[in-house]
């Protein structure tokens, strides 16, 4: 993983997990005993350092995560944090189980099935929420010239579904599910945003799934670059098969046309991100991070606009994922 500290220096971090269980070396939550039950987290290192995992350095979640890192440092005393580049949401959540993140942005439903122990987790996590935090937009872009007018057509076509373990592979592979194909089905391509661009740009791929905020710089990139050859496709159908098969997280949602400069708006499907934590994080700690981060929004928002979207309104809505103790004490006392 690349990072990049609070005061913008880059340096370079070990180690990809796999998605599988985590071991609960010094964690605070039951061990999995075979029933089903969550086996804890590792605690975090401490020592004054925190590591935000986030995602591609040209998301939504790279970019705030810097931000959010700079206000936890300027902050919270005694502490410097730092955010990392991943490849998201389900090598987040390992990293955070493990002990090698404290903060770990992710999709509510990837967090969903780390919780419940279903889809790539071979056994339930004991992630708890920091908060709810803004809203990620599904994003679907075709060359022009590929002959692409459904997810249905994305049959023997080069399609980027995201990084490896990352929120945009799971949505994008439940699409494909929707439309009665499998991985198998396509040119599968488990490509970073920024190297996903760059073969839409020289057509060595034909269809793009990402899953981010609004607006996202890569997107930003490709619409600027291939205006009228990229196009977008509209999710309506799809909705319906994810709520029915996986549950309400999904819901409907748009992209404005002016976010990429379009010719009209564009409907798809969202999904909440969330910031979790180890359960064995200690609660002063889950504290003293919420309350800097929501104390500090309008910093955030100067990051990126989607701070704009963070909310002690909806902070706690994060089910199935345990709102971390600590920070439902700044909840409670923030009102």
């Amino acid at each position: 993983m690349r990072t990049v500290s609070a005061r913008g220096f880059v340096v370079l971090a070990a180690g990809v997990l796999a998605v599988t269980g985590c071991t609960a070396a010094g964690g605070g939550g039951d061990e999995d005993n075979g029933n089903g039950a969550a086996a804890g987290c590792a605690e975090p290192a401490g020592g004054g350092r925190v590591s935000i995992a986030t995602g591609n350095t040209t998301g939504v979640y790279y970019i705030l995560g810097g931000g959010m890192a700079q206000v936890i440092t300027d902050n919270v005393e005694g502490t410097e944090a730092t955010a990392e580049a991943t490849n998201a949401s389900a090598e987040n959540i390992q990293l955070v189980c493990a002990g090698d993140s404290d903060i770990g942005f992710t999709l509510a439903d990837t967090a969903a099935d780390a919780v419940n122990g279903s889809a790539g987790f071979d056994e339930p996590l004991a992630i708890q929420a920091l908060a709810r935090i803004y809203t990620n937009y599904t994003q679907v872009f075709v060359r022009a010239d590929a002959g692409i007018t459904s997810i249905a057509d994305f049959a023997g076509k080069a399609v980027s579904t995201g990084s490896p373990n990352s929120g945009t592979e799971v949505i994008a592979l439940r699409l494909l599910e929707a439309n009665d194909l499998t991985a198998g089905d396509i040119d599968q391509q488990r490509l970073a945003l920024t190297e996903t661009v760059q073969g839409m740009k020289d057509g060595s791929i034909d269809a793009l799934v990402w899953s981010g905020g609004l607006p996202t710089g890569g997107i930003t990139d490709l619409t600027t670059s291939l205006g009228p050859d990229v196009v977008p496709l509209p999710l309506t159908a799809e909705l319906t098969f994810l709520q029915e098969t996986y549950g309400e997280v999904y819901a409907e949602a748009t992209v404005p046309a002016d976010t990429y400069g379009l010719p009209e708006d564009v409907a798809t499907i969202g999904v909440p991100n969330l910031l979790v934590v180890s359960d064995a994080m200690p609660e002063d700690q889950a504290y003293e991070l919420t309350k800097a981060i929501f104390e500090h929004l309008d910093e955030l928002a100067e990051v990126h606009p989607e701070a704009l979207n963070i909310s002690v309104d909806t902070a706690t809505e994060t089910d199935p994922v345990e709102v971390h103790p600590g920070a439902q004490r700044y909840f409670d006392e923030a009102g």
